[in-house]
């Protein structure tokens, strides 16, 4: 039903308002004060506000800034007194639809109202293909272009918009979350929750109130309820990454939870019904698990009805200028720096380079290399690589450091990030959990 919020300090006026318009079909909610307002229209969405210029409280110019601050969409008609010419001009230049000058017949009303509603419906349906022009953009941008991209992106357009499990597997940084959220996105679960786990950091001790939360009392220490991640991603995706890494208890208690869509939280005497789809992800091929018994056959075939291969950026090297131009611009923000691009010379080094880390390393050399440079168009001196048993990495990925350079890494990462540590910890390619236990190790 086509929503409005009518805003008048005057109880008759009101009154009469909400009975033409309930009439002819709309669902009403009045407000006397502009303060009200702002609270009702938070809650009930109106597509169309009739907002009084004059309130009691609030001016009503600024109660329309307002609202459009809240949704820059909604149509605001304000009503002004007659002839007033003036007041009616000020709420146009800040962005009301229309203005109805008391009185008014209840013709004029409705026209006015049903032109603001094609309005919004017109805008809305502009701004939706924009967002899809842009995911389209933005996906071109962040992943590429090549015949393997092209290829995968074929596999996932008929499959995400429907609920089958799909397990996604590829070496590590090729991107697994990125696609994950992508077939999210493309789902008709998009406007709910997409939660990621990363199913290695979880001990098996708190594994059970991780994922299915636990009742006020179930243990020392639980004080009140806390939902578990299936509860919080209800109605959207459940992304199991590293699934390959659970241990077998702990396969067996997911197992269950997939089959019977139903939890129990920790201490919890009634089941949960679920609506989760669940994604899962593996850095490496979880049959060889299967086949040594790491990993359990059923719940393979439960996690597994749809299997995509993630390629490795070794296999589309295409691909890399337009990863490079994309992490050069994500880093301009993030350092508030205004490097250009490449020079020939370090592309070469780039495009020479086996990326045994694959994208997360590139973003990471190419962060490294924003941050430290002083030129418009990156020198090959900038680019950094770490030789670690053979494999190279960026001086800012920490996994790949000596104990010996650990401590200069992490104070450099926290001067360039003026001591934010959560903007350190990524730079520096690890969690913030593991950002702290390093930083108490060092005493920093």
């Amino acid at each position: 039903m086509k929503k409005i919020l009518i805003v008048d300090d005057e109880k008759y006026m009101r009154i009469i308002l909400s009975k033409v318009l309930r009439a002819s079909g709309y669902k009403v909610l009045l407000a006397e004060d502009g303060y009200q307002a702002l609270n009702l229209f938070s809650e009930f969405r109106p597509r169309v506000v009739l907002l009084d210029y004059k309130l009691p409280d609030i001016d009503g110019i600024e109660v329309l800034k307002r609202i459009k601050e809240i949704n820059s969409n909604v149509a605001v008609i304000m009503l002004t007194a007659h002839g007033n010419i003036q007041n009616a001009v000020s709420a146009m230049k800040n962005g009301a639809f229309d203005y109805l000058a008391k009185p008014y017949n209840n013709d004029e009303l409705i026209i006015i109202v049903q032109k603001a509603f094609e309005t919004t419906k017109l805008t809305k349906e502009i701004t939706t293909l924009k967002n899809k022009l842009n995911e389209q953009i933005s996906f071109k941008e962040s992943m590429g272009e090549s015949s393997v991209i092209k290829k995968l992106l074929l596999q996932i357009e008929p499959i995400a918009p429907t609920d089958v499990t799909i397990l996604l597997e590829g070496d590590t940084g090729t991107g697994k979350e990125w696609f994950a959220q992508l077939i999210h996105q493309k789902s008709e679960r998009n406007k709910k929750q997409f939660i990621a786990v990363d199913c290695g950091a979880i001990p098996e001790t708190l594994f059970e109130s991780e994922l299915f939360g636990y009742e006020r009392g179930a243990f020392t220490g639980a004080v009140k309820n806390k939902s578990g991640k299936f509860e919080q991603a209800q109605g959207g995706t459940l992304f199991l990454d590293e699934i390959n890494n659970l241990p077998l208890s702990m396969q067996a208690k997911l197992l269950r939870a997939i089959e019977m869509k139903a939890i129990h939280r920790l201490g919890g005497k009634s089941p949960i019904d679920l609506d989760v789809r669940i994604i899962a992800a593996s850095n490496r091929n979880i049959i060889n698990d299967v086949n040594d018994g790491n990993f359990r056959s059923d719940l393979f075939f439960r996690i597994s009805e749809f299997k995509i291969d993630i390629p490795a950026l070794s296999q589309r090297t295409e691909d890399i200028p337009i990863l490079v131009k994309f992490f050069i611009k994500k880093a301009n923000v993030k350092f508030k720096k205004n490097v250009k691009n490449l020079n020939p010379e370090a592309f070469k080094l780039i495009l020479n380079h086996p990326w045994p880390g694959n994208i997360r390393e590139l973003k990471n050399v190419i962060n490294r290399a924003v941050l430290m440079t002083k030129n418009d168009l990156i020198p090959p001196q900038d680019i950094q690589f770490i030789n670690i048993r053979g494999k190279s990495s960026n001086g800012f990925l920490l996994s790949a450091a000596t104990n010996n350079t650990e401590y200069e890494v992490i104070k450099k990462a926290l001067e360039k990030t003026n001591d934010n540590k959560t903007q350190a910890a990524k730079l520096l390619g690890i969690s913030l959990r593991q950002f702290y236990r390093k930083i108490n190790k060092y005493n920093i």
